[in-house]
């Protein structure tokens, strides 16, 4: 007998979305409720999961589906983030006419799908699970029909994660193939021996994987679909879905390709110094903050994949660390985004942070510590998680990959530090309306507060992310 309790999640989010869409379609003006069951809905998932959080690990529907510390951990990352996404962007959706039953809903289940890869132990349960959560990311990205960029972001996302999809897919068949199996287990066990054919698999699998999360050379989608989308889109692409495919490329690597470490790690190592090296030199000449943010996050996924490369536990849990302080680095950047308002008008450039702090000095004082922290300043959350990245890569004596990492990061700064320069040394301009919500205020100061004052508790998310084990 299955022990339902284990998936209770998956199962409650799944009912869910099905009784939001019926309740949407039979009340009418039901944009706000639907809206706010979401959140309370995805607080629930996340109490759920913690309720059942294993001390061992659990597989389930013949081994195809694992319930461990790191799903477990990642999945409760995934609901917190998709209610704050939530949360924080209801007064933008209002104001840009995008306040529609359908928003939370298509949120709701791409978190599904999220959850479904997050979990997968098995080739067939990954793809369904991607495919769930893309497709409601292509309709997300062009949910503002009035624009014509949404649009074209949207389109651009669909035809690309198309193609990368039909890659991962033919990976995946060619794995199939060679080890008779699709699951990863048994596909562990079965790549005892290097063939080319699966060398092959790999490699077209990690291609779909590394466009997923926007690694060089696979981010040309990533500007163009973080300008156009929605700004709470923007922040939805810019968090969550990085989580569900760090955990992925962990699932992949450390499991059915565990024996194969010589094949995969120079491909990992590539990925990660192009993405640093790229995201911090591409974002120098950038003017939207949106478009400077997908090139910044690039070189983010860079240090994330740095951790990954060592093929280690210490380097694993330095990977999840990091994406856990950035999706916080990033709520808190969105944030100060979402209160660049006037006259229900959102601004986006950074002209139109000219002189911030003379008007706004509190808001000027959020994006300043953002900034720096996202630079990687001691002793603010983002240099601790830079930290932990280089101390595992320099323990396995990968200096190349720890120097080139560094002198990005030095780089980088030279962009945080200029628009820095432009919020408290440029001539003032009009001031921004401050009729915020509640939550929009929460998020900004509780981000900003984990950020600044992470140094006082650096052990307790390190204590939290030691319980996952893989190698």
């Amino acid at each position: 007998m299955i022990n339902l309790n284990f998936i209770s999640a998956e199962i409650f989010i799944s009912v869910s979305i099905m009784f939001l869409l019926i309740l949407g379609v039979f009340k009418k003006n039901s944009s706000s409720l639907i809206h706010n069951l979401s959140i309370g809905l995805l607080l629930i998932t996340g109490i759920l999961i913690l309720n059942n959080y294993p001390d061992k690990s659990l597989t389930f529907f013949a081994n195809s589906y694992i319930i461990d510390t790191l799903s477990s951990l990642m999945k409760i990352f995934t609901v917190i983030g998709g209610a704050l996404v939530l949360s924080i962007s209801k007064k933008y959706l209002k104001i840009s006419n995008i306040f529609l039953i359908e928003y939370p809903i298509l949120i709701l289940c791409s978190i599904l799908g999220m959850m479904v890869m997050i979990s997968s132990n098995d080739l067939i349960v990954f793809y369904i699970g991607l495919e769930l959560q893309s497709l409601a990311l292509y309709v997300l990205a062009s949910f503002n029909r009035d624009q014509l960029k949404s649009s074209e972001s949207g389109l651009k996302y669909f035809v690309l994660s198309a193609l990368s999809s039909g890659l991962l897919l033919y990976g995946c068949s060619l794995i199939y193939g060679f080890s008779e199996s699709t699951n990863f287990n048994i596909i562990g066990n079965a790549l005892k021996s290097t063939h080319y054919g699966l060398t092959f698999g790999i490699v077209f699998i990690l291609v779909g994987l590394a466009f997923k999360i926007s690694a060089v050379p696979f981010h040309m989608w990533a500007p163009d679909v973080y300008e156009g989308s929605p700004t709470s889109v923007t922040l939805f692409f810019a968090t969550v879905p990085k989580v569900a495919a760090l955990t992925v490329f962990i699932r992949f690597l450390y499991v059915p390709f565990i024996n194969m470490i010589d094949q995969w790690q120079p491909i990992i190592i590539f990925l990660s110094i192009a993405s640093m090296i790229f995201g911090a030199i591409a974002a120098i000449g950038q003017n939207n903050l949106k478009r400077l943010v997908a090139y910044s996050s690039i070189g983010h996924i860079g240090y994330t994949l740095a951790g990954l490369s060592v093929a280690t536990n210490e380097g694993i849990q330095a990977s999840i660390i990091y994406i856990s302080i950035y999706m916080v680095m990033n709520l808190g950047l969105f944030s100060c985004l979402f209160m660049m308002k006037r006259n229900d008008q959102f601004f986006e450039t950074i002209e139109d942070l000219s002189g911030l702090s003379k008007n706004h000095p509190i808001l000027s004082l959020s994006f300043l510590v953002i900034l720096f922290s996202l630079a990687g300043i001691p002793p603010l959350a983002g240099f601790f998680a830079k930290f932990y990245i280089f101390k595992s890569v320099i323990e396995q004596s990968m200096y190349f990959l720890a120097i080139v990492g560094l002198l990005s990061t030095v780089i980088a700064a030279f962009y945080y530090l200029k628009i820095i320069k432009v919020i408290y040394f440029d001539k003032e301009k009009e001031k921004y309306d401050t009729d915020h919500s509640t939550w929009l205020k929460v998020s900004l100061a509780i981000s900003t507060l984990l950020i600044l004052l992470y140094f006082i508790f650096p052990s307790k998310i390190v204590e939290i992310v030691s319980s996952v084990t893989i190698i």
